[in-house]
């Protein structure tokens, strides 16, 4: 009787101790938010890494924040604060159906950032995402952010319109649109190749990690957001940025023609077009560590 008391209470002061541990741990972690509701019901998934000034960047269609993974591992040990969101639609965000258009992925990164309390921010954007970025700094009128970057933008007008004539031909698009609905798998197994400057620029597990990130994306969304970009045009706002901007742009973009970065610094004042020379429209892949140090020197 006696010894079984004695287990007893050695089970008990056992027990005590641990929970008295575990309650009384400093947290290991930041006490970040991975999901942001932007609207009743719509999460966004944030990547929040660091301390220091923020770079925030928006991914490009139909990728998601995670293709910034070298970004944030360079970035976040520099004394930076880097924030990739993902829209919605896409990743790890939620995919509701509605609306996927520019207006709406503004609005919804202008939530993340007053939650976040973000200020004084660099936001970069590549592809698509630079048209986004664009987009939201001339709504917002740069609210919480001081300095734009744009990575391969797919802008000032990804379709080709009248005073615009390197856009893409309505005919393409069309196409391209059509793909997202009939083929969307093998179109974005191409993908990988065809945003190099040459096959080999990037490995062949990097192609399969970005088509595994673009397959992640709501089929519905896809379709959606590359409709909204067909129908933006840029031109009209790029005299209302009035924040420093820097431009960097694979030279041999077949995605992105390098005529549009060009495009792009005539229309922005005082913009800076920074060129990879050895890029296609993958630069911060093909030229990582030029791109993480090109963006280091800008966000300081």
């Amino acid at each position: 009787m006696k010894k079984s008391a004695l287990i007893l209470v050695l089970l008990i002061s056992l027990f005590s101790n641990t929970f008295y541990a575990q309650t009384q741990r400093t947290a290991a972690s930041a006490g970040r938010a991975e999901y942001i509701e932007v609207e009743k019901g719509v999460k966004l998934h944030v990547t929040d890494l660091g301390e220091g000034r923020p770079i925030v960047l928006i991914h490009g269609w139909p990728l998601s924040d995670e293709m910034y993974e070298y970004q944030y591992q360079h970035l976040s040990r520099k004394g930076f604060r880097v924030i990739g969101i993902t829209l919605r639609g896409f990743g790890k965000s939620d995919k509701p159906y509605g609306k996927y258009n520019f207006d709406v992925f503004s609005d919804d990164i202008k939530v993340v950032l007053d939650q976040l309390k973000i200020e004084n921010a660099v936001m970069g954007g590549f592809s698509m995402g630079g048209a986004v970025v664009i987009h939201y700094v001339t709504k917002y009128n740069s609210a919480h952010v001081s300095k734009l970057a744009l990575f391969g933008a797919a802008a000032p007008s990804w379709s080709q319109r009248e005073g615009f004539p390197n856009g893409v031909p309505a005919e393409a698009a069309e196409n391209l649109i059509k793909a997202t609905m009939t083929n969307r798998q093998d179109l974005i197994a191409s993908l990988g190749t065809g945003f190099q400057a040459k096959e080999g620029n990037i490995s062949k597990n990097m192609e399969r990690w970005l088509e595994r990130i673009n397959l992640d994306a709501s089929p519905y969304a896809t379709t959606e957001s590359i409709k909204s970009l067909r129908d933006l045009d840029l031109r009209p706002n790029l005299s209302k940025i009035k924040i420093p901007v820097a431009i960097f742009h694979g030279v041999q973009d077949k995605s992105c023609p390098f005529i549009w970065a060009e495009e792009l610094q005539k229309g922005i004042k005082n913009a800076v077009l920074i060129r990879f020379e050895k890029s296609g429209h993958v630069l911060f892949l093909e030229e990582m560590e030029k791109f993480n140090m090109e963006l280091e020197k800008f966000a300081k």
